[in-house]
């Protein structure tokens, strides 16, 4: 059976995929083209294709997303509009970085290997300090607020950058008081390494909002979902504008990540902390995996090893989605008893 000329089964297995990664974009703010991307290449289409549609899907599934964590106060605009003004210049700074090492012919394996040590080192660093229980895991779901958060639930780094009071500071969600300038600086740093490694760079600005800002997890979830909603939509824009962007692959995939993404996005108001920094965590360190397994691949010329890739990441998101929603359940589950167990009282 087919609809518009393509296959009933792809089109449920697009939708399928398209709700776990909706869930995991939701939950981590983190781009769904790192999984998407792969996943059609392997598949067969083209690079533009895959690039362009993982573009497309990203940008329709952040506005979804970044709609939920509005509902649930988790956006901060202000913060959002100065880091997509900071990370733009950083991008084009890295892009010429990039064009430089091309031409010398170093691009592609320092941009590798600078890819996995980074993956790697922020997976490792988020884990080990959310498994310690210090560094600022304490900051709580309901911090998004304009109430002050307690000095003890900052990460020490953040504190640092927050104590440089250069004019003007800037009040953002949670209480948290930090020069424009340091804001600034942070976002350039993060849209530089994007620029420079070609990628959204969800796994650096999220994680960067929480240790450098100090503003609490799920605002920066939510305002990291804020910006991949501009520069999602710009890049889909300009692709389709070329014809690469395949709507049969969008469509299914779409239809998926509209609930994922919300329940993605619900979660975060449910679990603990911690809980999100060390899945974040593991999701990271089994991406740098993936994405090693991939290049050793290219340099020794084993096609097999693509496919062992795209498992990697595929069996890291099935992992990583399982816990969000086993621990979302956990939680309610917990909400539901207190009440009960109270009135029994």
């Amino acid at each position: 059976m087919e609809i518009f000329g393509v296959a009933a089964s792809l089109l449920g297995m697009f939708a399928g995929f398209g709700l776990l990664i909706g869930l995991l974009f939701g939950f981590f703010g983190m781009g769904g083209s790192f999984l998407v991307t792969p996943a059609l290449l392997v598949m067969g289409y083209k690079t533009d294709v895959a690039v362009a549609s993982g573009l497309a899907f990203v940008f329709g599934t952040s506005v979804i997303a970044t709609l939920k964590h509005r509902d649930l106060g988790q956006v901060d605009y202000k913060l959002g509009v100065l880091m997509i003004a900071g990370t733009t210049a950083g991008i084009e700074v890295g892009k010429i970085g990039l064009h430089w090492l091309q031409d010398i012919g170093f691009a592609d394996t320092v941009v590798s290997v600078a890819y996995v040590a980074l993956l790697g080192g922020i997976g490792v660093f988020i884990t080990y300090n959310a498994i310690k229980g210090d560094s600022g895991g304490g900051v709580g779901h309901d911090a998004e607020g304009d109430g002050e958060i307690d000095a003890d639930d900052i990460p020490e780094i953040a504190e640092t950058i927050q104590s440089y009071r250069v004019p003007p500071m800037m009040k953002l969600r949670g209480g948290v008081r930090v020069s424009l300038w340091m804001i600034l600086g942070v976002a350039f740093a993060t849209g530089l390494l994007s620029g420079f490694l070609g990628v959204g760079g969800g796994f650096i600005r999220m994680p960067a909002l929480f240790y450098l800002i100090g503003v609490p997890v799920p605002v920066a979830v939510g305002t990291d979902l804020f910006e991949i909603v501009f520069s999602g939509g710009l890049g889909s824009f300009l692709y389709a504008m070329d014809g690469a962007v395949n709507l049969t692959i969008v469509a299914p995939l779409l239809a998926g990540s509209a609930l994922g993404a919300r329940l993605g996005a619900a979660a975060t108001s449910l679990v603990e902390e911690g809980d999100i920094k060390v899945y974040f965590g593991v999701m990271l360190l089994l991406g740098a995996i993936a994405v090693a397994v991939r290049k050793v691949g290219g340099v020794i010329e084993m096609p097999v090893l693509d496919v062992v890739s795209l498992a990697i990441i595929v069996g890291a998101a099935l992992l990583v989605s399982g816990a969000v929603v086993v621990s979302s359940i956990r939680e309610l589950r917990a909400e539901t008893s207190e009440p009960v167990a109270s009135a029994s009282d």
